[in-house]
């Protein structure tokens, strides 16, 4: 079954296997977010396998670098205790095994039905930031500079919104 996969591929789905389980069973929160940051890395060297670069590097640079990181901080602000978790109960063991079994169900029914056709006939350079960027500025260059348009106007607003008005404010503490 597993004899015509590559090493590396087997290795780091055993780590990413194994991260998220970690995430899943961790009581610590603190801990359970490290495992997710160790999920999240091998999971772009997954993709670094499937020869999507541009996809391992913006799930390292969103996911595991800024979403992690405020994960870390509210967690880190929340300051949990025993007294404040909420009481478990048995009926949320078994909705999440059902919920589980369901969803093995489902994957293991998807990949029959894909078969062996997955990896068939890759195509060259899908993935990379150069056909990307081929692609984005010749077939898209219209709604890539639009988009671009509305970002900034996004930007801008988001400054003005955020910037007060001091003078206006001392008058009315004043009066």
């Amino acid at each position: 079954m597993f004899s015509n996969l590559p090493i590396p591929f087997l290795v780091l789905s055993f780590i990413t296997i194994l991260g998220a389980l970690y995430v899943v069973t961790s009581k610590n929160p603190i801990y359970s977010v490290l495992a997710l940051i160790l999920t999240f890395f091998s999971i772009s060297a997954h993709y670094v396998l499937l020869n999507a670069q541009f996809l391992a590097i913006v799930n390292l640079i969103v996911y595991a670098g800024a979403i992690m990181v405020l994960f870390l901080f509210v967690l880190m602000l929340l300051n949990l205790n025993k007294e404040a978790e909420p009481i478990k109960s048995n009926l949320w063991g078994i909705a999440a095994a059902v919920s589980a079994g369901l969803l093995l169900l489902v994957l293991t029914a998807s990949f029959q039905i894909a078969g062996e056709n997955v990896a068939k006939n890759p195509v060259e350079g899908l993935g990379l930031v150069k056909s990307l960027g081929q692609v984005l500025f010749t077939r898209f260059l219209v709604p890539f500079e639009l988009s671009g348009i509305l970002f900034l106007a996004a930007m801008v607003g988001a400054v003005l919104l955020g910037k007060r008005d001091h003078s206006s404010s001392k008058n009315e503490i004043i009066s």
